[in-house]
């Protein structure tokens, strides 16, 4: 039971700083990198592309909201991608018989 307790904490903690990542480290991230490439933002800067970005989030947007939890999706795909190589790799149990 504790070690289920541990896994769960683990796994909230991991979901909250990947969610803090995807809330506010990548849109300073697609701030800098649309900067970069296309120029400046059509609005005031960048508190109000965060505006607009927090604005969709409320508004329930599927697509915003898939990007600021793609930092998580991603970690949880990487992490079922090993698993399912390490499957593979595995060598058949022998049952015997």
């Amino acid at each position: 039971m504790h070690e289920l307790k541990q896994t769960l904490l683990n796994e909230v903690a991991l979901f909250l700083g990947l969610f803090f990542a995807g809330i506010v480290l990548l849109p300073i991230a697609i701030y800098l990198v649309g900067q970069a490439v296309f120029g400046d933002y059509g609005g005031q800067g960048f508190t109000d592309f965060y505006a607009s970005l927090h604005y969709e989030l409320r508004r329930g947007q599927q697509v915003t909201w898939y990007l600021v939890l793609s930092p998580y999706l991603g970690w949880q795909l990487f992490r079922l991608t090993i698993y399912a190589f390490r499957k593979l790799r595995s060598p058949p149990s022998y049952t015997g018989g």
